[in-house]
């Protein structure tokens, strides 16, 4: 999965309505690729991985711990590719995320989900890049 097939798939599952959390939305993602070849999850985890770890920079990190700096980066991505590239672009976009606690941690878990789906087994995932908080070294350079 290339990087322009991950944002149009995550455009195509989110919902209409509000998805505090993007519970509709993992929900969606996970359904979609569970019924996709393996090697469709595995790239989604990829790309999902890569997006998260160029958002882990110390100009958007906002006094948040680990796991919220984490799961407010993952709303990012679940807001679509507009609202990433935005925040790429202008740091202070990542603000109303961190200071109004918008969180979207479900979809962490959608390719270990889908993965289970279609296997039947738990994944031992390693992607390429880390999506853990303080992973991006140069992201965090002074």
């Amino acid at each position: 999965m290339d990087e322009d097939a991950f944002w149009q798939l995550i455009e195509d599952c989110r919902p209409r309505k509000p998805d505090p959390d993007a519970e509709i939305l993992a929900a969606t993602l996970t359904e979609r690729l569970g019924q996709c070849p393996l090697a469709q999850v595995i790239g989604f985890a990829e790309q999902l991985s890569w997006a998260l770890y160029r958002l882990d920079r110390k100009e958007h990190a906002h006094d948040l711990g680990g796991d919220a700096f984490l799961y407010t980066r993952a709303a990012i991505v679940a807001a679509g590719r507009t609202e990433f590239d935005s925040v790429l672009q202008d740091p202070s976009a990542f603000t109303p995320y961190a200071a109004n606690l918008i969180w979207a941690e479900p979809l962490l878990y959608v390719p270990d989900l889908a993965y289970r789906r279609i296997t039947g087994e738990d994944w031992d995932r390693d992607t390429r890049y880390s999506y853990e908080s303080g992973s991006n070294i140069e992201g965090w350079a002074d």
